[in-house]
């Protein structure tokens, strides 16, 4: 079992610092913290988060349940290491001479990417703000790409949580439609083909015009860029932010 470093820190956040005492060698050798987070991670991006448990993970490993509690003290520390290791650490941004726009665009899509290759993520409820190496890691880029920009410490802070929180509700959309397609047997196309359809037959032109022509225009069905919506909705985030930026930096303020 992991010795508590007496850090006060929940015991998935010590272990990604490294401030937890693991077990020297034992009856399994091969056996790791990153063996155990390797095929955890794999069982949630195979058949979803539901799936993890210390008894599957163990399986997938051919170890006994208990041998894995000498490197993970509870699946709540797992899904913590998990989450680590799914987002590693961010990529380098553009050269700073780009600008901030294009930097926070970056650091957007790489999230995103990190999230749509592992949709579980999503899962796990937001327990704290940001402690893992990490997560710290990707906050420190989003701030970097501030630099510069004349915003207020608070103000950049702000400014990244926003834009995280929309790349993070891009993906939930996409992973509850895919959940959605999985259990009805229907691709997402055919999904939304199949709303839309509904839509049609309730939503009476009289009481909901709008909606009618919405529906009259194809725009519901018709197929755009594969990331079109994500880059229409990110590119009016930073056009507000760069309003705001504007108004930091106007002469006599």
């Amino acid at each position: 079992m992991a010795k508590d470093s007496g850090t006060g820190l929940p015991p998935g956040v010590e272990t990604a610092w490294g401030l937890r005492e693991r077990p020297g060698k034992g009856p399994r050798p091969g056996l790791s913290v990153s063996r155990i987070v390797d095929a955890a991670v794999d069982l949630a991006n195979a058949e979803g988060l539901p799936a993890v448990s210390m008894g599957r993970v163990a399986s997938a490993l051919g170890v006994s349940t208990m041998s894995l509690y000498r490197y993970v003290s509870s699946k709540d520390e797992l899904l913590v290491l998990m989450q680590e290791a799914a987002y590693g650490l961010p990529p380098e941004g553009p050269a700073p001479e780009e600008g901030w726009r294009v930097a926070l665009a970056h650091w957007a899509r790489a999230q995103r990417d990190v999230l749509y290759g592992n949709l579980w993520i999503l899962r796990i409820p937001i327990a704290s703000p940001p402690t893992t190496p990490h997560a710290l890691a990707w906050m420190e880029r989003g701030l970097v790409c501030l630099r510069g920009t004349g915003l207020e410490e608070g103000e950049k802070l702000q400014v990244i949580l926003l834009v995280s929180g929309f790349v993070r509700n891009e993906a939930m959309l996409a992973a509850d439609l895919e959940s959605t397609s999985r259990a009805s047997g229907r691709t997402a196309q055919e999904t939304m083909a199949a709303y839309t359809g509904l839509l049609g037959r309730l939503a009476d032109p009289q009481r909901f015009p709008e909606i009618n022509e919405v529906l009259k225009s194809g725009a519901m069905t018709e197929e755009g860029p594969p990331d079109g919506e994500f880059a229409f909705g990110l590119e009016r985030l930073l056009d507000g932010i760069e309003v705001l930026i504007r108004s930091r930096n106007a002469p006599g303020r």
